[in-house]
């Protein structure tokens, strides 16, 4: 089974943000982060997710993602997804990331367990502290998506 662990973080929720993921897969690990300079915390809780998704080179192996994003485990657990793609995701918010992340969800079906945050859970806490230090180093990247729609979509 490949675990991923994910955690999103936003200083100011719009602010400066980051995602830390890390991935296991039998004795091998391997972590991923990066900084935005305006974004949310649900965004980078997704991007999280997705980019864990993006790393993976194995199909036939089950996949479960470690998250403590109820809006993230809850919008593909109790299938919000697929009302909100029916729609088109009309005025829903990161619709760019929910249209990125189907396809990966269609390939991998993952299973997600939701972790209780800043609860002692050794890889949540590492990947906020990847969260974290991305979103405060000074390789900032652009939340295109979110800078041109940020006042056009309800959470």
């Amino acid at each position: 089974m490949i675990r991923i662990y994910t955690d999103g973080a936003a200083q100011g929720n719009p602010g400066r943000g980051g995602y830390g993921v890390i991935l296991k897969f039998n004795h091998h690990e391997k972590e991923l982060s990066d900084g935005f300079r305006l974004t949310t915390n649900n965004r980078m809780e997704l991007l999280a997710v997705i980019k864990g998704l993006e790393a993976i080179t194995k199909t036939d192996i089950a996949v479960t993602i470690y998250s403590d994003s109820k809006y993230v485990v809850d919008s593909v657990e109790k299938g919000w997804i697929w009302g909100w793609q029916k729609k088109n995701f009309a005025k829903k918010a990161n619709a760019d990331l929910w249209q990125r992340y189907i396809p990966l969800h269609l390939k991998y079906k993952p299973k997600f367990v939701w972790v209780k945050g800043h609860a002692g859970h050794i890889e949540n806490e590492r990947c906020d502290v990847l969260a974290v230090q991305a979103a405060e180093s000074g390789r900032l990247q652009v939340d295109d998506w979110y800078e041109q729609n940020k006042n056009k979509v309800e959470d």
